[in-house]
């Protein structure tokens, strides 16, 4: 039975080395074909009406002039858009119009005469009283530990709200707080979408999607098929996210239209429908009070959140509320309001960056209060960490200040000094994230030639994929990057799961990594006949098999292959999720600080630098890990300054959902960005681990402590808009 491991790195190791992508070029390029890019023969071009209202009650759908537009050819209502069915968000699709051009669909989609009866309308998730008022809250459930039980004669709510009162009573500080971060919604720099066609009764459906593997059999359980007979391609992907895992029902829909007509169908959502209707991050807010003892250690918490996930339900989990440094003691109760807005949807590290920014903020508010150095609030506070990962953040923090230098910058909050109305300040933040390895299965084919291929039903958005496996087989047979070649993004190939939850890197890895060390236990074999040597003593090192006793004995890698016959060899390899293994485990921990100046005339946010330092166990490649990272944080510096989603309150109509009107990070707004991979021997012997989500979680909780150290006051909702923080020194 193999043995499965990673080598110990040194100067011939392909594992470890900052490679450029291996699709670098053609993406650069613009060769890459991505979903947007498929165009096939004697397509229909599909676009659709999306309810221009927040809440109404359809009461006709008039489709007969759409349907007399010269080229278009068909027209296809959900079943959801039919009379007396109600519509609880805008831009939910209605009708698609499919046609022989775009502009043909365009006019057929002006003629659909829609009639409706207006409902009430509620989008102000920020606003608890109006949403009880309104009766659109539920209670989410809540949670109580304190050090001692109720007695048999006690009721147990009266005897929690005395516990906290009387650990509130005996803190040394007592910090009460209001905190919120507002929705965002996904906005992919390709759309959701797909193209299809029908082939003999087969659909090919080239699919925008993180979840190749996956999504066939849902094609086919809604099309009323096996999944034998669908396929999903994505060689080429332009961002997920989380919003990506499924065809949707305009996927469907296609589908269907494709099958009706007998022609490809090619429908990718507008730009406007993908901010409306794609997903979005769930707002939260909180009110919160915590005490502490002479330390600043906070002994304990006492919380009421709220939020919104949209008119279907749902909120920030209050079971990640406080954030990673949980106190013994504690109280959270949650609400959920329902508004009239699409539903969210999974967003790189779901609930943890609203619980991040809605609970670490209050400790470094901590911090203000005793008036000592968030740094060292947050040091002493590392006794409460959950995750057993206190060591690794304090030598991450040791770290992050350093490349911040943050003694040498750091002031008391609101102590700093200024130039004009310009004040700066110093923030930081901490998470963790699992990470652990998906499922993963690959078909490997080494030929006689010395050709090596592999085949898994993985995808790319955008981390690397292709890269990362190619530098495991080529490590593993002691080849260049080059020297191999990776194929993904076919449901037809073995099954890989869904590119969620950071889960993606540690799956492939297990796949191809134990795929090709099986395959090179044979071609072993065959070389220590040939060499006349025990298998056991051979290595694949620098294109070549050799005794590593004696070098001198060797094989091309070539030579190698050859003994293999006239036919390739094969193997395949599994690894199943949570299947203890020494190349991939789960749980990171990182650390991050911010540097702002603020404008105390205008309210303008400048970021100077962020610093964020990050472990993911194995890396196999820095520069892809890297990458990662500055992404996450560009999302996350966007997210705490501009991004929000803006409705209506009369209406329930997102008013700024375009690109123009949706403000993300410019190259001007980032400011000077530092990554540091942690990766000591300690994290390295634990294998690889993902790391896509874990550093989009802190910027928005570290820039608004930043900008709390800078103006000493803080500006409770995030995006920390110009507006909000005059407001905020006006209220101050």
């Amino acid at each position: 039975m193999t043995e499965y491991n990673w080598p110990k790195r040194d100067a011939s190791t392909v594992i470890g080395k900052e490679l450029d992508r291996v699709d670098g070029l053609v993406k650069a390029t613009g060769a890459a074909k991505y979903t947007y890019d498929i165009n096939l023969k004697n397509q229909l071009y599909a676009v659709a009406l999306g309810c221009p209202h927040g809440h109404c009650k359809i009461k006709s759908l008039d489709i007969s002039a759409a349907s007399s537009v010269p080229g278009v050819v068909h027209v296809h209502v959900f079943d959801h858009a039919q009379p007396d069915r109600e519509i609880e968000w805008e831009g939910e699709l209605l009708v698609v119009v499919a046609a022989e051009s775009e502009g043909a669909a365009r006019e057929g989609l002006s003629k659909v005469k829609l009639e409706v009866e207006k409902l009430d309308v509620f989008t102000s998730a920020e606003d608890l009283q109006a949403a009880e008022k309104a009766g659109r809250t539920s209670k989410g459930g809540g949670k109580v530990e304190t050090v001692n039980e109720p007695g048999d004669d006690d009721d147990e709510e009266e005897f929690v709200e005395k516990e906290i009162e009387r650990l509130l009573k005996e803190s040394k500080y007592v910090v009460e707080g209001y905190y919120g971060i507002d929705a965002i919604t996904h906005c992919c720099l390709e759309p959701h979408g797909s193209t299809v066609e029908w082939k003999d009764g087969t659909l090919e459906a080239h699919l925008s999607t993180q979840n190749v593997s996956g999504t066939d059999e849902q094609f086919a359980r809604d099309l009323k098929v096996t999944a034998d007979n669908v396929t999903v391609h994505c060689d080429y992907i332009g961002g997920g996210f989380g919003s990506k895992f499924a065809p949707d029902y305009w996927g469907i829909a296609a589908a269907q239209i494709s099958r009706e007509t007998g022609r490809p169908v090619k429908f990718m959502l507008s730009r406007d429908q993908e901010l409306k209707i794609a997903g979005n991050r769930p707002s939260g807010y909180i009110k919160v009070r915590l005490g502490a003892d002479e330390k600043g250690v906070v002994q304990v918490w006492d919380s009421v959140s709220w939020g919104s996930a949209g008119a279907q339900g749902g909120a920030v989990s209050h079971s990640v509320l406080p954030y990673v440094l949980v106190p013994k003691n504690y109280r959270r109760v949650a609400t959920t309001i329902k508004c009239n807005t699409a539903p969210s949807r999974a967003w790189r590290a779901p609930n943890h960056p609203q619980a991040c920014a809605m609970s670490q903020t209050a400790l470094d508010d901590l911090a203000g209060k005793m008036g000592a150095d968030s740094y060292d609030v947050f040091l002493a506070n590392l006794v409460n960490a959950t995750n057993e990962k206190a060591d690794v953040y304090r030598e991450q923090m040791q770290i992050a200040a350093k490349l911040m230098d943050w003694k040498a910058k750091w002031h008391a909050h609101g102590k700093g000094g200024a130039r004009g109305s310009i004040v700066d300040g110093l923030g930081m933040a901490l998470h963790t994230w699992g990470g652990g390895a998906n499922e993963s299965s690959c078909l490997l084919k080494v030929y006689p030639d010395g050709g090596v291929t592999s085949f898994c039903g993985t995808q790319d958005l955008g981390s690397g994929t292709r890269t990362v496996c190619s530098q495991v087989l080529a490590e593993t047979f002691g080849l260049g990057i080059n020297d191999v070649r990776v194929n993904i993004g076919s449901s037809r190939y073995p099954n890989s799961g869904a590119s969620g939850g950071s889960t993606t890197i540690g799956a492939v890895c297990e796949s191809h990594r134990r795929a090709a060390q099986d395959a090179l236990v044979k071609i072993f074999d065959l070389a220590a006949a040939e060499l006349k040597v025990a298998a056991d003593t051979l290595e694949a090192v620098g294109g070549k098999i050799r005794d590593r006793n004696n070098p001198a004995k060797n094989l091309t890698w070539q030579k190698a292959c050859s003994l293999l016959g006239l036919k390739p060899l094969e193997t395949t390899a599994s690894y199943v999720r949570g299947t203890p293994s020494p190349l991939s485990n789960s749980g990171v921990a990182g650390v991050q600080m911010a540097h702002v100046e603020v404008d105390r005339e205008t309210g303008v946010i400048r970021m100077k630098k962020f610093v964020a330092v990050q472990d993911q166990g194995l890396v196999i490649n820095p520069k892809t890990c890297k990458s990662q990272i500055y992404g996450a944080v560009i999302m996350g510096i966007a997210a705490a300054l501009f991004e929000e989603r803006i409705t209506d309150p009369a209406t329930g109509v997102f008013v700024n959902a375009e690109l123009a009107d949706y403000r993300l990070a410019r190259l001007g707004d980032i400011g000077e960005i530092v990554v540091e991979l942690y990766e000591p021997e300690s994290e390295r012997i634990r294998g690889v681990i993902g790391n896509g989500e874990p550093p989009a979680i802190s910027p928005k909780a570290a820039i608004s402590n930043a900008v709390a150290n800078a103006l000493g006051i803080r500006v409770p909702v995030i995006p920390l808009t110009p507006k909000r923080v005059l407001d905020a020194l006006a209220k101050a």
